[in-house]
């Protein structure tokens, strides 16, 4: 049977599987999200030529304004309309000249199909996150982390970042 939870070895309380995923950034260093234990997550896949990608300055300032409270993290993905076709160093330039973007960057990564990448794969399945079954419909879907690991919700393209669908939870 499959453990939702498994106990931190720095503390009694249980650890999220989320946090035992492997994944690295934009630049190449390992990300350990269990940094981010205590903290709500966003997750966004994200594309630098899609008509979702003016969402970026969004998600600068609700990283901006909830950082204490929030990590939003960026997840590149070239799946859907080959809108996200750049290199990574291409990817961070476009990012940090156009709209200033400091939040987390990941590794461009598969977000559906047949080399989905395993955060996508918990967030997407019902059996490993223990909330909801979904799938990636295009690109700025995001994923709403809550500070003890659990997925409380997700939340197609067109809503915003800012929009109180995702506030409500911080």
């Amino acid at each position: 049977m499959f453990a939702l939870f498994k106990k931190s070895r720095s503390s009694s309380l249980p650890l999220s599987p989320i946090y035992e995923i492997k994944i690295n950034s934009l630049i190449g260093h390992k990300i350990d999200l269990a940094d981010f234990k205590g903290k709500n997550i966003l997750f966004v896949n994200v594309a630098s030529k899609c008509g979702f990608t003016n969402q970026y300055k969004g998600l600068q300032e609700l990283y901006r304004t909830y950082k204490d409270q929030l990590m939003v993290i960026g997840v590149p993905s070239n799946q859907f309309g080959s809108q996200e076709p750049g290199s990574a160093s291409e990817i961070k330039n476009f990012c940090t000249s156009n709209y200033g973007v400091d939040f987390l960057m990941t590794e461009k990564i598969d977000v559906k199909g047949q080399s989905q990448h395993e955060l996508y794969q918990w967030l997407t399945k019902k059996s490993l996150n223990g909330s909801i079954d979904s799938s990636v419909k295009w690109n700025f879907q995001k994923y709403f982390i809550n500070k003890e690991g659990l997925l409380i919700d997700y939340f197609y393209s067109a809503t915003q970042p800012l929009s109180k669908k995702i506030t409500k939870h911080l």
